[in-house]
């Protein structure tokens, strides 16, 4: 055989012609294929008898058989990593034999997605990049997606929004069955195939986001949408009235369509973050373009109020409009404003309250617990799988009734997004109460675990008990079950953390207090004025301003005295003497010199009123303003101009001492219109807009007060 390094479909192989002759042919060529008939795979039996098993078994021996002789054919008869085709060659034989198919990969991504997303996402993008004949698949499999959901609202007596009749409807169309008239079997299927549709989807996307692009050129988006605000209420009323002669596959619908629209909501949000967000945040060019792609997108799901609000509570909107606003700056504050008021609108038009933990984005201050309004995708939020518990939805309308399997399908929803808030304290008692009167031979213990199982709904634990319909966990439990003791709570106080704890004060902690150090107003015996007049803190700190009064410039040290003295060091030959003949910083620009030396004087606190003292001060300072007005008596009046320049100039000097850079100044003005605007223009706009509050008329009183405690106002 050739050398492994060649591609498979150029090697040649020689093997025996039908005459006994040695022939070569290509690896790849049709003759050297093996004939074989495959053993189907079967499913185990599900009664488990023993001929089933071992019938079976045996069935399960022949697949077994037939998988290692395929697994010891040569790298020429069974493909295998060691050897490679040419990428035009391999795209060739897999779309042409249907190897892979649009139908196929979508099975792999939903069967196999979770554990394996990083090696199928290395499968699938092979086998588009080797073959782009398969987008063309992957277009006309959107179309056919999209027409299974127009299917769905024919089936139900529903018509899309924006779908154009191709002829007159006819007069016996009203006669059409609905989702509340059709049978049962054709209401579970509609359901099935719903869910299935939508989480194959799903996963496709999720595993593969290059899909994205494909399946917006068909306006995906906003049929997707359209479906869910017409179609899924519809489904859920047929769902939650219809009389089920078995309830367990009520609950089972309710579980399947409360998981397909979560999975709607779930590949919405991955169309808009694989084509709109995701290139903004990798700073692509024409970020401007994409973010205004998503703000139109969002716009158009504002009719949509009941998808909205789904979608808000597992993506909100206010999260991705402020990561927009941090990326692109120049987004119109007046449209991201407009379409927080829609979503805002959105919840109130269907009866329900933002979650707690999205408060912290919105203006309206919302409650934690949803309402009664409560659809199957907000219900299905906190759910992982198709496979998980199945969450609980929402209450019935007025008018409607409670009672059986319907009875657990209206339970309201567990706190925020599946969260229970237990009860406590009297209204946790007054629970107990009112089921112990009807039932008292059960025991507090085993009604906590019901009410716990049941979000605390008095009747439907009454309701389950007589009907003998309990969950299995609450089933295997000991009806006559105690109350669980309490435990009790570690005292505050032993907790408790301040800065004073152990001082002699500790009440806490200390049994005796000298009572003689805590007194309440003014202490006996103490007189204030005695307490005005003692001066001694003054005097002591005199003493200490003295030490910095006589000011050295130089210190002789006479022939034979010690520097140490002085506490003066030694020459130091490393000493750097280039500034030893400048006066570097000894005179500022307003001409005053800096070398001239002033005693030290005493702060006039700290004075006793000395008039020797005081006088000597007043001769020194007349002395210094006779010498400095000496020297400037040619200047009788300076020029305004220098001065101004020398304050300027001292301005400039303490500004870069301090490190102050000045603010650029603002311009919003710009330039004349049609001419477009800069992006520092629409800032300084947008920062004017915002700031415009704290000035104008709003700050008239506290210029008032200025003006009349400057004495400009007569009182």
């Amino acid at each position: 055989m050739a050398c492994a390094r060649v591609p498979l479909d150029e090697q040649q192989v020689t093997e025996p012609g039908p005459l006994g002759k040695e022939r070569t042919l290509p690896a790849l060529h049709p003759d050297r294929t093996e004939e074989r008939c495959f053993v189907p795979y079967k499913p185990p039996p599900e009664d488990g008898s023993p001929a089933d098993v071992e019938e079976f078994l045996e069935h399960a021996r022949f697949i077994t058989e037939d998988l290692e002789w395929l697994l010891a054919l040569p790298h020429d008869k069974f493909w295998c990593q060691e050897h490679f085709f040419t990428p035009a060659v391999f795209g060739e034989i897999i779309y042409e034999n249907f190897l892979f198919d649009i139908p196929k990969i979508l099975d792999l991504c939903v069967l196999f997605g979770k554990g394996n997303g990083q090696l199928l996402h290395k499968m699938i993008e092979n086998i588009f990049t080797q073959q782009p004949s398969y987008y063309n698949d992957l277009d006309e499999t959107v179309a056919t997606v999209l027409q299974v959901f127009d299917t769905i609202l024919e089936k139900c007596g529903l018509q899309c929004e924006g779908a154009t009749a191709a002829e007159p409807m006819k007069l016996n169309a009203h006669k059409k069955p609905t989702a509340m008239t059709m049978s049962q079997q054709e209401l579970s299927d509609i359901i099935l195939y719903l869910c299935d549709s939508t989480t194959t989807i799903n996963a496709f996307l999720d595993i593969f986001p290059a899909a994205c692009t494909s399946f917006q050129s068909h306006s995906f988006l906003s049929s997707l949408t359209s479906f869910y605000e017409t179609g899924v209420p519809d489904l859920e009323k047929a769902i939650r009235k219809r009389n089920f002669d078995d309830k367990s596959l009520q609950e089972d619908l309710w579980k399947r369509l409360s998981h397909s629209c979560r999975k709607m909501v779930e590949t919405v949000h991955l169309l808009l973050h694989h084509t709109c967000l995701q290139p903004i945040l990798e700073g692509r060019e024409n970020m401007q373009t994409f973010a205004e792609e998503l703000l139109q997108y969002f716009t158009s799901f504002l009719p949509e109020k009941r998808f909205l609000t789904d979608y808000d509570e597992q993506f909100p909107v206010a999260d991705d409009i402020s990561l927009l606003q941090q990326a692109v700056p120049v987004i119109d504050e007046t449209r991201t404003s407009y379409l927080l008021q829609g979503v805002e609108s959105a919840w109130d038009s269907v009866g329900r309250r933002k979650p707690q933990s999205q408060t912290r984005t919105s203006q309206a201050q919302a409650s934690a617990s949803p309402s009664a309004n409560r659809g199957p995708a907000a219900g299905a939020a906190a759910s992982s799988s198709a496979g998980s518990k199945p969450q609980e939805v929402r209450e019935p309308a007025e008018g409607e009734s409670a009672r059986g399997a319907e009875a657990m399908l209206d339970v309201p929803q567990r706190g925020n997004n599946g969260a229970v808030c237990p009860l406590i304290g009297a209204e946790l008692e007054s629970l107990l109460s009112c089921i112990r009167d009807l039932l008292p031979d059960l025991g507090e213990g085993f009604l906590l675990e019901c009410l716990k199982e049941y979000n605390y709904n008095s009747e439907l634990v009454i309701n389950n008990i007589l009907e003998d319909r309990l969950a299995p966990n609450l089933a295997k439990l000991d009806r006559a079950m105690p109350r669980p003791v309490e435990e009790e709570l570690p005292a505050v106080l032993n907790n408790r953390s301040n800065v004073f704890d152990g001082d002699e004060f500790d009440v806490f902690r200390r049994e005796q207090v000298d009572m003689s150090r805590v007194w309440k107003g003014r202490r006996k015996g103490e007189n204030v004025r005695e307490m005005l007049n003692d001066k001694r803190h003054i005097a002591e700190q005199k003493a200490r301003y003295h030490m910095y009064e006589t000011v050295v410039d130089e210190v002789v040290v006479e022939p034979g005295e010690s520097a140490t003295a002085y506490e003066l060091d030694d020459y130091d030959d490393e000493y750097d003497d280039t500034y030893d003949m400048n006066q570097v910083g000894a005179n500022d620009l307003d001409g005053d010199s800096l070398l001239t030396r002033r005693p030290f004087t005493v702060p006039q606190v700290l004075r006793k009123g000395n008039k020797e003292d005081e006088e000597e001060e007043d001769e020194d300072d007349q002395e210094e303003d006779a010498s400095k007005s000496a020297g400037n008596r040619d200047q009788f009046v300076q020029d305004p101009a220098v001065l101004r320049e020398r304050a300027e100039a001292r301005r400039a000097a303490m500004q870069q001492r301090k490190g102050f850079r000045p603010e650029r100044s603002s311009n919003v003005a710009g330039r004349p219109k049609g001419q477009g605007q800069t992006a520092e223009t629409l800032l300084d706009r947008r920062k004017k807009e915002t700031n415009k509050s704290r000035v104008a008329n709003h700050n008239r009183r506290s210029m008032a007060d200025r003006k009349r405690n400057k004495g400009m106002i007569p009182s």
